[in-house]
């Protein structure tokens, strides 16, 4: 008996590297961390939206999200107050996320040695987006650092675009930005622009560093909005809805219904059949049956 316990607290030890560094969040916890998703998940554990509800997702309006939303006790999803690249486009995609901290020295050393370990590669602000999958938007609270703050420039951006088609949500300031806008599909939603150089590793040129990442795929903060990796984007208009994974069928369904009710409404002022302000209120049982 007392060899069986040796033996199991061997096994725990052994396991301890790989559930120590908590700032990558792991597949269990992503799992524990979204119970209500009952579909598809990637291999890091995060929600899978099918590709035909963001394809539907894509002529949802932000009033029609949010009113979703709300219904269903979700008040905290949307932010506003971006630059963006391409507004006239809309963004629509799987949320992969980032936090990052003042610079934080110490902390620094342990994830670098951590990412060591893991077999990261490069500087630390590339490693969420070596993990992106196609259709992914990276969700990244930068804490609206500007000055020598930028982690994402042309480089980073070629490779967040290469992996996922996509563009980002990026609480913070990009830098390149017209090598950026060579990205034909690169829709992205920024605090600010940036000529300046981010110091976020251990030892760059003699600069103090600036910022520090202490966590991907785990859930953030952007703005007032909550977010959970494999929440849905929905951006568009200048604002940015996050969507939890498990409604976004719903918001999908409950917006298309609209769409189909307003084109009635509208034929039937066109036709002057009814006046605004009967197709404008509660529909009577009359209205009801021709819809």
């Amino acid at each position: 008996m007392r060899k069986l316990g040796y033996l199991v607290a061997l096994a725990m030890l052994a396991a301890a590297p790989a559930l120590a560094h908590q700032n990558f969040m792991p597949r269990d916890e992503v799992i524990h961390n979204t119970p209500e998703w009952k579909g598809e998940r990637f291999a890091d554990g995060r929600p899978k939206v099918p590709d035909a509800i963001l394809d539907r997702m894509k002529n949802v309006t932000l009033e029609e999200a949010w009113a979703t939303l709300r219904n269903a006790g979700y008040e905290h999803q949307y932010e506003d107050g971006w630059a963006t690249l391409y507004p006239d486009k809309i963004l629509v995609g799987r949320v992969l996320t980032s936090t990052w901290i003042p610079g934080r020295l110490d902390l620094q050393r342990v994830i670098e040695a951590d990412g060591k370990v893991d077999g990261r590669k490069g500087g630390h602000n590339a490693w969420p987006v070596d993990m992106l999958e196609k259709r992914d938007v990276y969700v990244s609270d930068h804490f609206c650092l500007k000055v020598d703050g930028p982690s994402i420039g042309d480089n980073v951006g070629n490779a967040i675009y290469a992996r996922s088609g996509n563009g980002i949500v990026y609480d913070g300031a990009v830098r390149d930005i017209n090598g950026l806008r060579e990205l034909p599909n690169f829709t992205s939603f920024v605090r600010a622009y940036d000529p300046s150089h981010p110091y976020g590793r251990i030892g760059d040129e003699g600069r103090p560093l600036n910022s520090t990442m202490t966590s991907i795929n785990a859930p953030t903060r952007i703005g007032g909005a909550a977010v959970m990796p494999g929440d849905v984007v929905l951006g568009r208009d200048g604002g940015v809805m996050f969507i939890p994974p498990q409604l976004a069928e719903l918001v999908v369904q409950q917006s298309e219904r609209t769409h189909l009710r307003d084109m009635f409404g509208h034929q039937r002022l066109n036709e002057k059949k009814y006046t605004a302000g009967q197709i404008d209120r509660e529909w009577t049982p009359e209205i009801e049956a021709g819809y």
